[in-house]
């Protein structure tokens, strides 16, 4: 894996990965930047709930799990101190679908924390306190949900 990340202005940059998808990232006006993209540790963040998300869905596939949908809420508490490290984050998983086993969920979320998820794995191997949790949501009628 590899990726550039290129100064634009200001506090503002571009990053590029080999897949060659970009993202800005950028500062708030107090800190120079235009506000016109995430902060790093919103990206890392991110990253995180999309690593650990992509796990859930695709294991709850795998086990042809009635799954329609897939949220994480992420909450994070960073250091008051410089540099202002993640000391905690919680993904809270809201899974939609018709008639989905509590049991299957569960599995799906603790694979991901336990086995799969790279992102979260490695922080938690640095001292990030990781924690999970999630809830069923059933769909009814002609609801539509999007994985």
């Amino acid at each position: 894996m590899e990726g550039t990340v290129t100064w634009v202005d200001g506090v503002r940059f571009v990053g590029t990965a080999s897949s060659g998808h970009s993202v800005v990232m950028d500062g708030p006006e107090s800190a120079g930047g235009q506000n016109s993209g995430l902060r790093p540790m919103e990206l890392l963040l991110l990253g995180v709930g999309g690593c650990s998300s992509f796990d859930v869905v695709q294991i709850l596939k795998k086990a042809r799990a009635p799954i329609e949908g897939c949220e994480a809420e992420l909450s994070a508490r960073r250091a008051d101190a410089v540099p202002a490290v993640f000391e905690a984050i919680h993904l809270h998983f809201k899974v939609r679908g018709r008639g989905l086993k509590a049991a299957a969920v569960a599995r799906a979320v603790a694979l991901s924390a336990e086995k799969y998820c790279s992102a979260s794995i490695m922080l938690g191997k640095g001292g990030v306190e990781i924690t999970h949790s999630h809830e069923i949501i059933e769909v009814h009628g002609e609801e539509e949900a999007s994985a």
